[in-house]
């Protein structure tokens, strides 16, 4: 483009200009040839995420599942004769031992019939001798020709009335003494006992009155259920092992109450039903636990979990680097293209920090661990290696 200037002029292609719109068009036409250029767009670098082997080390498998405390006996301690409460010997909640002596129940009653009815069979066992005697005599004189078979019928008949009064009022001294035995209640095993029902001078035993409960706190049972699926787990690993129903008491049971962590409290298992309830598809089983603090309250519901066999071994990884979707739980992993895939993995037992990883997962897998958030399955990303994950101690 060729100008000319005069003066304060500048002759752009015969056309005059300003001289200072004249440079700014000037300055335009150069950009405009710049325009020309083709820009070339440059993408950004993948991500950068840290990668790890998962852990390999023997785990113990366990069946997981809850459970609720239960006593190993309750009993409602019953008024079983009727009279005034004369006096309550504990204090509500005690902890007591079998024989400890709790209530009394009017007892003067009972005791007079008692002595009445040992006199009666006092009577009846002197009324007896007598009649015994007169057997006696009477046998011998009817040797001799002294006395008649009438007579020796008739005291053979006397003495064995006097035989079944006494056997009848021998029974009805042991009755009297049974009910005299009710008017005292003793601890029938070692326990607490829970605040009583009644005072001290109510009447009581018109119905079957409640005194008060004893529950056995040391032992206790936790009763559970374990799923059909498990049972025929548990079925096959029995039948690999050999294990005899005596064996299975031997079996490991492990409870954690909810404000606790892990399992703390071990025990063993003592029963398990020998069929599967058909409305519910599970199996009823029981652990007993020794309870010698009285941590394990009847009633509380506690974390259970029983050992499925011997420690074998086992793929862990972090379990922060799981995720969940509506498949169920995932991990994502790098291929040998450096990129990102999601795996669907079945998780067993948490290992401290770690996670099992039962199925899914393949012992050279690169795991990543760190930049989760970074990682989108399909697009590749820079993997930087870590040490591989830590065994959990």
């Amino acid at each position: 483009m060729a100008s000319l200037s005069f003066g304060g002029t500048t002759m752009v292609r015969g056309k005059r200009f300003p001289r200072g719109i004249a440079a700014i068009a000037f300055a335009a036409t150069i950009l405009l040839a710049g325009c020309g250029e083709q820009n070339t767009y440059v993408p950004p670098p993948p991500p950068k995420v840290t990668v790890s082997p998962p852990a390999e080390r023997a785990v113990t498998r366990y069946l997981e599942t809850t459970g609720n405390v239960a006593a190993v006996n309750s009993a409602d301690l019953v008024a079983r004769v009727t009279g005034f409460v004369e006096s309550i010997k504990y204090n509500d909640g005690d902890i007591v031992k079998k024989g400890d002596l709790l209530f009394v129940i009017e007892q003067r009653p009972y005791a007079l019939k008692v002595e009445q009815a040992k006199a009666s069979e006092e009577s009846s066992r002197a009324n007896l001798k007598k009649s015994q005697l007169d057997y006696d005599r009477t046998a011998e004189l009817i040797k001799s020709g002294s006395t008649t078979q009438a007579k020796l019928d008739d005291l053979t008949g006397s003495r064995d009335i006097a035989k079944a009064t006494l056997d009848k009022d021998i029974a009805s001294r042991e009755l009297a003494e049974n009910d005299y035995s009710y008017t005292t209640v003793y601890a029938p095993f070692d326990g607490i006992v829970t605040a009583r029902k009644v005072s001290q001078g109510a009447y009581v035993g018109t119905t079957s009155t409640v005194l008060a409960t004893i529950v056995q706190s040391n032992p206790v049972y936790v009763n559970f259920s374990i799923s059909e699926r498990d049972v025929l787990n548990i079925r096959a690993e029995i039948k690999r092992r050999g294990l005899t129903p005596d064996d299975l008491k031997k079996i490991p049971v492990e409870i954690g109450l909810q404000t606790e962590t892990g399992y703390p409290h071990q025990g063993h298992l003592d029963y398990a039903s020998p069929t599967v309830d058909t409305a519910t598809g599970t199996l009823p089983a029981r652990g007993e636990f020794d309870n010698p603090a009285r941590v394990l309250l009847p009633g509380y519901f506690v974390r259970v979990r029983v050992p499925l066999g011997p420690p074998a071994p086992a793929l862990l990884v972090p379990d922060t680097a799981l995720g969940t979707d509506q498949s169920g739980r995932y991990l994502l992993v790098v291929n040998k293209d450096n990129t990102v895939e999601q795996r669907s993995v079945e998780i067993g037992a948490q290992e401290g920090a770690l996670r099992v990883i039962e199925k899914g997962l393949e012992p050279d897998s690169r795991v990543i661990v760190n930049g989760i958030q970074r990682a989108i399955p399909g697009q590749k990303v820079d993997p930087q290696a870590a040490a591989a994950t830590p065994a959990a101690k």
